[in-house]
């Protein structure tokens, strides 16, 4: 496997946002059973907040090797029953290892050919298991901040089911952060930016993210910056 470095600067900024965590967690943790595969696991600020308290193994798998040296230190000091693993690598490094639950989170739209990506991860899923996946939304809203980080693409529904890999169902795909999309919008429009500021993401998470779990139940999710789907084998 050849080394694989991480272009994007934006993991630590993006870690101190709590309201948004916890709201996209929330919609993907019911999924969530027994061995546990999280690709691309970064820093592993993700980790506690998605563990529901189980017992099984639970994989980190980073292929940046930098990231994966610090994924290391974080996911060591979580408490919990589980057995949480670090590997540095690709699913191709897995060697056939199975798991009920594999998560990509804000990771999907980073891999060129993302339907050959679910496609080897539906490999390692186990019958009855879940393939769950949080990504931006709306290729309409790319901008330069996505362009900064290296993502190849926005997801609608649409783009969703195209890549839904053979023998496993879609059983939720849900647009979420209906509010956060004024904010998006204006960066394509006007801002530019390629990277938010602290203040700018503070304000986000602390008022507009409230306003998107009220709205995005009102719009039967419907609408939002970000999209996830849940694929069942």
């Amino acid at each position: 496997m050849h080394a694989f470095r991480y272009i994007g600067t934006e993991l630590d900024l993006f870690a101190a946002v709590r309201n948004w965590k916890a709201y996209w967690s929330a919609q993907v943790r019911p999924f969530l059973k027994g061995d546990v595969l999280e690709v691309g696991a970064g820093i592993g600020s993700n980790t506690g907040l998605l563990d529901p308290g189980g017992e099984g193994r639970w994989v980190c798998l980073e292929p940046d090797p930098d990231l994966a040296a610090g994924l290391r230190g974080n996911v060591a000091v979580i408490n919990g029953r589980r057995k949480y693993d670090t590997a540095c690598g690709t699913l191709e490094s897995l060697n056939g290892q199975q798991f009920d639950s594999i998560l990509y989170i804000d990771v999907l739209e980073h891999i060129e050919n993302d339907a050959e990506e679910l496609h080897r991860a539906a490999a390692h899923l186990r019958p009855g298991g879940s393939l769950i996946v949080l990504s931006p939304a709306h290729q309409s809203l790319f901008s330069p901040f996505d362009a900064e980080i290296g993502h190849f693409r926005r997801y609608s529904r649409a783009m969703v089911r195209k890549i839904s890999p053979a023998g496993l169902r879609l059983v939720r795909v849900r647009y979420l952060d209906s509010a956060g999309i004024a904010a998006s919008a204006a960066n394509v429009l006007l801002l530019h930016q390629t990277m938010p500021t602290k203040a700018q993401l503070h304000f986000w998470d602390r008022w507009m993210v409230p306003v998107s779990r009220v709205l995005d139940r009102l719009f039967l999710y419907s609408v939002g910056k970000s999209i996830v789907a849940v694929w069942q084998k």
